[in-house]
């Protein structure tokens, strides 16, 4: 990475946190800090478990601790194991009187908001929205981590439920896995294979398997899939690129997947990452399109 490009992020930082406030004591002339003001927002009226408060907000649970405590010390905040069996489950709830301070800072956020675009011209403002959802989008995908999963994890199970549920949607005739070339998860555990499942803020959000197949000529990728609400952050591409690192550093230098036509994001994608068009290799039993590629 390079020297300017450096330089220009951290002015991007510096421009933002002061802009927004987050430097001072008293966030939006309030009589608490942008920490605390956050984490009311986060619980909201209904609660929120302490350890996706924890995971939403990449706190150190030592600070997200502190946190609690100087809210609950003040009378908004109450944290309790919500009635449930496991004690070690805890929520987070806003008393009344923390429900009233954050529609407060919802009014007071509204008005810092409005007095941002206010001096700008209609045609600066619509480049500024613009400029904030692209940078929202790019710094979502910064945060998204890829790590090789056992098929057995809640969150490889998450992915390979959402992967066949919707495709059972988008097929012609449904999808039934058992009737397609197997993706076992005996086939996905090392030396055989891998999942790779992607996460942001700690939630799955997409996956692909690899086959390795170390006595044939290619590694068979299988079960890609992205979740709806990160689509348009390019984990496609990435998941993917993972997955090719993977392949390559296993010693096997081609990479074969087949898809069905109705999949075409998915068809576009491959191409668009240096896929080839072959004669069908296999007899999938939902493919209309089989691909190679060599790394």
């Amino acid at each position: 990475m390079d020297a300017v490009t450096i330089s220009q992020v951290r002015r991007f930082q510096r421009t933002v946190t002061q802009r927004i406030g987050a430097l001072d004591d008293r966030f939006l002339a309030t009589d608490r800090p942008l920490g605390q003001a956050r984490l009311l927002w986060e619980i909201g009226a209904d609660g929120s478990e302490v350890r996706a408060l924890r995971a939403r907000l990449e706190l150190d649970s030592g600070y997200l601790s502190r946190l609690l405590r100087s809210l609950e010390a003040d009378g908004l905040v109450v944290v309790d194991d919500g009635g449930g069996s496991d004690g070690r489950v805890r929520t987070a709830r806003l008393t009344p009187a923390g429900i009233a301070e954050r529609e407060e800072l919802d009014r007071r956020s509204d008005r810092a908001a409005a007095s941002l675009l206010e001096p700008l011209s209609q045609r600066q403002r619509e480049r500024l929205v613009a400029a904030m959802a692209e940078v929202e989008r790019l710094l979502l995908a910064s945060t998204v981590a890829i790590d090789v999963l056992d098929p057995g994890d809640p969150s490889a199970r998450h992915c390979m439920q959402a992967y066949a549920d919707e495709l059972a949607r988008r097929f012609d005739g449904g999808f039934d896995p058992a009737r397609g070339i197997s993706a076992d998860d005996q086939e996905l555990r090392p030396p055989a294979g891998m999942l790779l499942v992607a996460t942001l803020r700690a939630e799955p959000v997409g996956c692909v398997a690899v086959k390795l197949h170390h006595d044939a000529a290619a590694a068979h990728l299988k079960r890609m899939w992205v979740d709806p609400g990160t689509r348009g952050l390019g984990l496609g591409r990435r998941l993917l690129a993972e997955a090719e690192a993977r392949v390559a550093a296993s010693g096997i230098r081609t990479v074969r997947l087949e898809t069905n036509r109705a999949l075409t994001e998915a068809i576009a994608l491959y191409r668009a990452s240096g896929y080839r068009e072959v004669e069908p290799f296999n007899d999938e039993f939902y493919a209309h399109h089989w691909f190679e590629k060599r790394l």
